[in-house]
């Protein structure tokens, strides 16, 4: 089931604050579909990506490659609409957990990222 709506997740200056980001300044991020469990993704979050994400409930992310900030689903429509952030117990790694919107998660058409096993020879599907 999917939602055409962000939810802003509350937060507080010290649970940012409690935050370890790398020496770039990015945090690790786990996306997680709430109905199935199934990990969808990975990507890296900035501060600025995390609050984004926080206060829009829709998941933001940074590129490293381009060097600036992508909202999930802006340009492919596969959007994900955030139910909860959680952080780890070192407080490096946010884990999103969202409800996806279109096709799924992965550029390459897939619904994860996740989808080829170590034995299988999964190939993409188009895109």
């Amino acid at each position: 089931m999917t939602s055409s709506s962000g939810t802003p997740i509350s937060y507080t200056p010290e649970e940012i604050a409690a935050l370890r980001w790398n020496a770039d300044g990015l945090l690790p991020a786990i996306v997680q579909e709430a109905a199935s469990g199934q990990v969808l993704m990975f990507a890296w979050m900035n501060e600025d990506a995390l609050r984004r994400t926080l206060e829009e409930g829709r998941s933001v992310f940074w590129s490293r490659s381009r060097q600036e900030l992508w909202r999930k689903g802006d340009t492919s429509g596969d959007r994900q609409w955030v139910r909860e952030v959680a952080y780890d117990c070192d407080g490096d790694v946010v884990l999103v957990v969202v409800d996806q919107d279109g096709a799924g998660a992965c550029h390459t058409g897939e619904r994860s990222c996740f989808f080829r096993t170590f034995g299988s020879g999964a190939e993409p599907g188009p895109r």
